[in-house]
């Protein structure tokens, strides 16, 4: 009897930390948004009363925000080199991140935002050992 095995094709490096940040910026709004549902979330946003109660913090966390976006196009355009290293700065950045608002964010109405917090720690580090672990073109 024949055994099937299935294809596997190699997958770029390029392509492989595209997806991941995707997947990490995917986390970033579903926590976001799931937060909405926590007690009084919503009503201290509606009288001002949240983290990003000025338009300065508004505008920081909005261009820290923007780095996981913009670095699935990165991840694709840019030229190995600096590729390799800004997502390994940033994927160290993120998961250092990650890793303290999971340690900081333990109550009850907040084990969502621990569970995505380590999800999203877990692929920034992945992102980071496989843009260290670059394959090396020989010529």
């Amino acid at each position: 009897m024949k055994k099937t095995i299935l294809e596997d094709i190699k997958i770029n490096i390029k392509v492989k930390l595209a997806s991941l940040w995707t997947s990490v910026t995917f986390l970033y709004i579903y926590g976001d948004y799931f937060e909405l549902y926590v007690p009084t979330k919503v009503s201290g946003i509606i009288n001002g009363n949240s983290m990003l109660d000025t338009p300065i913090k508004l505008f920081l966390a909005s261009l820290l925000l923007a780095i996981p976006s913009l670095m699935i196009c990165f991840s694709i355009l840019l030229k190995p080199q600096l590729n390799k290293w800004l997502n390994i700065v940033f994927g160290l950045f993120f998961t250092a991140i990650m890793l303290l608002i999971a340690a900081t964010s333990f109550s009850e109405w907040r084990v969502f935002y621990v569970f995505y917090a380590i999800l999203e720690s877990m692929l920034t580090a992945i992102i980071v050992w496989t843009a260290y672990n670059w394959t090396k073109q020989i010529n």
